[in-house]
């Protein structure tokens, strides 16, 4: 779907991925599951543009849910797959470390593991090569994505900000529709290493001039940043 022009979503809230599409090629950002290719397909089948029209794949962070389809388009076009330096094992294969229980309801965990498992949850193939990148890099890809160091999920998530689609993307540094218990609005993201750093984090979005705040997980903020944030630190501090 489109969400304006040049930015399209494929997967649904639970979670999603991103195409900046441009007359010079297609970024996306994330790349889910590795169900949601079928998805990838079928949404630039709608929009008129081949797979080879897609130049790169930047993750917000080295996730399983995140990397999804990577490695299959990785050797099917010899495209690059960037990730914040600090991500780049745990893209490749590491496992992340133990996060601290949380709140959870049983209803809204089943859905999200239901879907995916639905979208090939127990195929998770690490990415072979990644291409590291640190906080300011802007990569040379369509819409010039400038990345945003933003530790703490993990300790390599990055935004991702894309100004000619006047959005950033956030990754797990925070959600807007809980995967462990179906709370919606901005809010601290479940399994993140280090909540105090995340939403330190999130004080780096303040100054972006954007329209969308995008996280992996949840409906698109379609707003300014600082009303995002001011949305988090209050239901932050009423967790």
């Amino acid at each position: 779907m489109q969400l304006s022009p040049g930015l399209h979503r494929i997967g649904n809230d639970l979670i999603a991925v991103h195409l900046i599409v441009t007359d010079e090629g297609i970024t996306l950002i994330d790349a889910g599951l590795a169900g949601h290719y079928s998805d990838l397909r079928r949404e630039l089948t709608a929009i008129g543009r081949p797979l080879s029209d897609i130049r790169g794949i930047v993750l917000t962070h080295g996730d399983t849910d995140h990397t999804g389809f990577a490695e299959r388009l990785r050797k099917e076009l010899g495209i690059p797959v960037y990730v914040g330096a600090g991500d780049a094992a745990r893209a490749r294969g590491e496992k992340p470390p133990a996060t601290p229980k949380e709140k959870r309801r049983l209803g809204p965990m089943l859905r999200f593991f239901a879907y995916a498992i639905g979208k090939g949850g127990f195929r998770m193939p690490a990415v072979e090569e990644v291409v590291p990148v640190e906080d300011g890099d802007v990569l040379p890809l369509p819409g010039a994505p400038v990345i945003i160091g933003m530790p703490g999920h993990s300790p390599g998530s990055v935004a991702i900000h894309v100004p000619s689609v006047r959005a950033v993307f956030v990754g797990d540094e925070l959600t807007t529709r809980s995967v462990l218990t179906g709370e919606t609005g901005p809010r601290p993201a479940p399994f993140t290493d280090d909540q105090p750093t995340s939403s330190a984090s999130l004080d780096r979005l303040a100054a972006l001039d954007v329209d969308w705040v995008i996280p992996g997980h949840g409906a698109p903020w379609h707003g300014d940043a600082p009303s995002l944030i001011a949305a988090y630190r209050a239901a932050e501090a009423a967790a």
